[in-house]
């Protein structure tokens, strides 16, 4: 499963925001932040594992679930890259729009004394 696949569903990203927040739950705790079944969230939690967004560790009947850190790290590596390619497009178009804009100055003056 794609990582932004997994993300893409809402109650999927707020279970990683709550597992952020809190380090570690189990599948009921989670489950019970929900108007879901339980079914339908272990089926959510299913899709992130599967991801590699979360872990899961089973304590005797408990399945406790955590955020995968490398797959968050993955995540911020990936904003930060597609972040970087948008400052250098829009730092281009910052000096097209200068040039442009000297060219219009300048061919102001030009005509006001012709």
């Amino acid at each position: 499963m794609d990582i932004f696949a997994a993300l893409a569903e809402p109650t999927r990203r707020s279970i990683i925001e709550m597992l952020a927040e809190r380090g570690e739950l189990s599948a009921t705790d989670i489950s019970e932040k929900f108007n879901s079944s339980p079914p339908a969230i272990s089926q959510h939690l299913k899709v992130l594992r599967e991801a590699n967004l979360v872990r899961m560790e089973k304590r005797s009947r408990q399945r406790i679930y955590r955020v995968n850190p490398s797959a968050m790290h993955e995540l911020e590596r990936w904003a930060k890259q597609t972040t970087e390619l948008w400052e250098r497009r829009f730092d281009k178009l910052d000096n097209v729009l200068a040039i442009e804009k000297n060219k219009l100055k300048n061919h102001g003056k030009s005509t006001r004394f012709s």
